[in-house]
């Protein structure tokens, strides 16, 4: 199933090893089906606040996304972008066609009528 990196990037100032970084994330993404869906876009907020720009590369598995996180490619020019950028990197599972949110509904509900207290932590929110 697809997954996705996403990154909310805070505080970004121009550098040159960030330019670096841009410049040779995408030979690292290659080897695992990596390809950027969101990259330098500014997004319109409609809800609450935002601050920072959002980063979504999408690759085929979890399994693809864990690797070329560890891979040695990337740890190697990880820290061109973590000592100028603060911010967050999420690996995270992305749902199939026949997702349905109704029925996921449906589920959470009767998870939490059997748990008065609260939904299990390892149930996946909306």
């Amino acid at each position: 199933m697809t997954a996705f990196a996403l990154a909310h990037l805070r505080s970004a100032q121009p550098h040159p090893e960030v330019f670096e970084y841009m410049e040779r994330i995408q030979a690292t993404l290659d080897p695992f089906g990596g390809r950027f869906r969101i990259h330098g876009a500014a997004p319109e907020v409609k809800e609450g606040t935002w601050q920072g720009t959002p980063v979504l590369i999408e690759f085929p598995t979890m399994a693809a996304a864990r690797a070329w996180y560890d891979s040695p490619a990337y740890r190697h020019i990880l820290p061109l972008r973590t000592r100028h950028l603060e911010g967050e990197l999420l690996l995270i599972e992305g749902v199939g066609p026949d997702h349905d949110s109704a029925r996921l509904a449906g589920e959470l509900r009767a998870l939490t009528s059997q748990v008065p207290s609260a939904a299990p932590s390892s149930v996946a929110r909306p």
